[in-house]
């Protein structure tokens, strides 16, 4: 497989970038599309494309369409808590958000406040529990925006940065998009297994 054979041209690569920003959207709101692989492999095509701009037109796309995502679903979440029935998408947060997780979640917001949303990015399953005790906490929209914008901008650096680093050790971009697939899944699957190690041992 040659380069020519993976990397996009001009008309692909104007598809691309919109593809990004709707399954990164989509996986903001329904948190079962692996938003980080995404970002990733997009990071490794740009890099071996060493055209200016595609890396920074990577990392625009996937943090506004996280932020854009997540913004949407507080402000479904807000419906739902003023709802006197609930909501749906209420419903969908707080099934993703084990009482434990919400709890220390909880904690942390209270103690340390905006700051948390930006670890919340950037730890594996800790979106949804934060997002939720900000909602029980009731955030107003902006607020929780404010906090929400550099958790957004350092999860796409994150990820682009893994990609960049998957890329920069092979030839072929279908190798580096293999190897930051794997990188990803290694470094999201981390925090759940020494969780597990830690409740075994207890």
């Amino acid at each position: 497989m040659s380069t020519r054979d993976v990397l996009p041209g001009p008309g692909q690569q104007a598809l691309g970038y919109p593809s990004l920003f709707l399954l990164v959207l989509v996986g903001a709101l329904v948190p079962v599309v692996p938003t980080g692989a995404l970002v990733s492999s997009a990071a490794v095509v740009a890099f071996h494309r060493a055209t200016p701009f595609s890396l920074a037109l990577v990392f625009v796309t996937a943090s506004l369409a996280a932020f854009l995502g997540d913004a949407a679903l507080y402000w479904l979440g807000r419906r739902g808590m003023r709802s006197r029935n609930g909501s749906r998408w209420l419903e969908a947060i707080r099934s993703r958000a084990p009482e434990e997780r919400l709890a220390q979640a909880q904690g942390k917001l209270a103690e340390h406040g905006v700051a948390v949303l930006v670890l919340s990015r950037l730890v594996p399953a800790g979106r949804i529990p934060v997002m939720l005790a900000c909602l029980m906490a009731k955030w107003p929209l902006r607020r929780f925006s404010r906090g929400n914008l550099p958790a957004c901008l350092a999860w796409a650096a994150t990820y682009q940065v893994i990609g960049i680093l998957g890329g920069s050790l092979f030839k072929e971009p279908w190798e580096g998009v293999v190897a930051a697939v794997a990188l990803t899944v290694v470094v999201s699957g981390a925090p759940g297994v020494v969780r597990r190690v830690r409740e075994a041992a207890r």
